[in-house]
């Protein structure tokens, strides 16, 4: 059950929310904790088994790690065990396909039988429900929170329906005292409202038309691929995938309002990044933030020798490339990035710095968005085939019938726009208003009346889209 869907939007939406919302305050907690193990089994009967599972687990290990704190052998020991089982949960059901695949080229290689294993379904967002379950141990670990005694709290912290399937991920200490006392108010359910309603016109205007064409590009071979359709391709999927994913935080953090919880941002702007450093500041910054406290500090961080240094960033990097998905592709994206992370560490960024900001914005630019090609392209040679295409200055001609067979008045519109709210626009001009009515405080409405004129529009052209449009793909569901 995806957020842009008929069936959430107008019926498990609002029945969830009058539930709630009628409910006594000692059972808020179980409604909302039955509401989000609904909303996974809609899709995943069986393998909420998993979640639950997970749950037990780390709902054990959090509780031993917690009594046996005065002990740090034992402790350590227990939290191992808990992070070994997390994993193996997640390798179990996400990787066991790639790894036996793997495997199986060397075998061959070798005349040795393969190894049989059937098709291995991937239960939706195990990725971000593990690395919260993961954060939770941890953090009990290191004493920055307390075990929670109350198992249904910490199921309610795992499988909290609005950031359960694509994020944003969430920290435990993040949310802890909200789970246990939190408050509700009009105006925090408004503003969710409103960011849920951006979250969906980022989606379904923008993301959406975007990714039709990006499609369509994608799935061309041959001569039919043409150096100005491969860069259009790539130029669409690089606005599709930030707006469907930013889209997503935004209704997560939305919904989050609407039950009383604030989720911290999960995206500020990475395309006006000048580095990659700044971009991984910028972009998915739940998933930077968590590989950096939980993996790249522990690792040492920058504290040790220069080489372990890069160490350290091939094999975050490495990690988040894989985290996203078992295939080589996503492998060689996290590989590439971390290349250029451990370049700009070596000293390049001192360089970049005298470049001029254009200049250092086009290198950041061109980067990310070639290595776009990786995540997107299915294989390693459909990667390799498309950046050739890109580059290829002898299949330049594309005729207008091909144009228009691909690109659509609307994809040429959503691109435009995509192109101009993936800077801080928006939040300019709001600025710009607000420090005018600071000045004449009797026109407070000319704030009001556009906004709300705004997000009527809007909301009013993403239920058209919903409901007239069978494409509604969400790219992060898969990992």
């Amino acid at each position: 059950m995806v957020f842009s869907s008929p069936i959430f939007l107008f019926a498990f939406l609002p029945f969830s929310l009058i539930l709630y919302y009628i409910s006594p305050t000692n059972l808020k907690n179980f409604i909302l904790l039955s509401i989000s193990l609904f909303f996974y089994a809609w899709g995943e009967v069986f393998y909420l088994a998993i979640m639950l599972i997970s749950i037990i687990i780390n709902y054990i290990f959090g509780i031993l790690i917690n009594k046996y704190q005065q002990d740090t052998r034992e402790s350590k020991i227990f939290l191992s065990i808990g992070i070994f089982l997390n994993l193996l949960l997640l390798v179990s059901f996400k990787y066991a396909n790639f790894i036996t695949d793997n495997i199986n080229l060397i075998l061959i290689h070798f005349h040795i039988p393969p190894i049989t294993l059937a098709p291995i379904h991937l239960p939706l967002g195990i990725s971000f429900f593990t690395f919260q379950a993961i954060s939770y141990i941890v953090d009990v670990y290191r004493k920055e929170v307390v075990a929670q005694r109350n198992i249904f709290n910490l199921a309610l912290y795992i499988s909290l329906f609005p950031q359960l399937i694509a994020g944003p991920i969430v920290r435990y200490h993040d949310v802890s005292q909200q789970i246990q006392n939190r408050t509700h108010t009009i105006e925090i359910f408004a503003s969710g409202i409103n960011r849920f309603i951006y979250g969906l016109a980022k989606k379904m205007l923008i993301a959406n038309p975007l990714g039709e064409i990006a499609d369509n590009i994608f799935v061309l071979t041959g001569n039919d691929l043409t150096m100005p359709l491969a860069w259009i391709g790539i130029l669409s999927y690089s606005l599709q995938i930030y707006f469907d994913f930013s889209g997503y935080s935004d209704m997560a953090i939305g919904l989050g309002r609407m039950f009383g919880f604030r989720f911290l941002e999960n995206f500020n702007y990475p395309y006006i990044a000048t580095s990659m450093r700044e971009f991984w500041r910028r972009w998915h910054i739940s998933l930077s933030t968590w590989f950096k406290d939980y993996l790249y500090i522990p690792l040492g961080g920058n504290r040790v020798s220069t080489t372990r240094v890069y160490i350290n960033l091939f094999i975050v990097f490495l990690l988040t490339g894989i985290w996203h998905g078992a295939s080589w592709t996503f492998l060689i994206w996290g590989l590439l990035h971390g290349i250029f992370l451990a370049s700009e560490h070596a000293g390049f960024s001192n360089y970049l710095k005298k470049l001029p900001k254009l200049m250092q914005h086009i290198y950041l630019l061109f980067i990310v968005v070639i290595t776009w090609v990786f995540f997107r392209a299915e294989s390693l040679s459909d990667a390799l085939t498309y950046l050739h295409a890109m580059f290829n200055l002898q299949n330049i001609k594309t005729s207008d019938l091909q144009f228009a067979q691909i690109i659509s008045h609307e994809g040429i519109v959503a691109f435009f726009i995509g192109i101009l709210l993936s800077t801080p626009f928006y939040p300019f001009i709001t600025r710009y208003i607000r420090g005018y009515i600071k000045k004449a405080p009797s026109k407070l409405i000319l704030l009001y009346i556009p906004k709300v004129a705004i997000v009527s529009i809007l909301f009013g052209l993403s239920i058209l889209k919903v409901a007239s449009s069978t494409y509604n793909p969400f790219i992060y569901f898969r990992f």
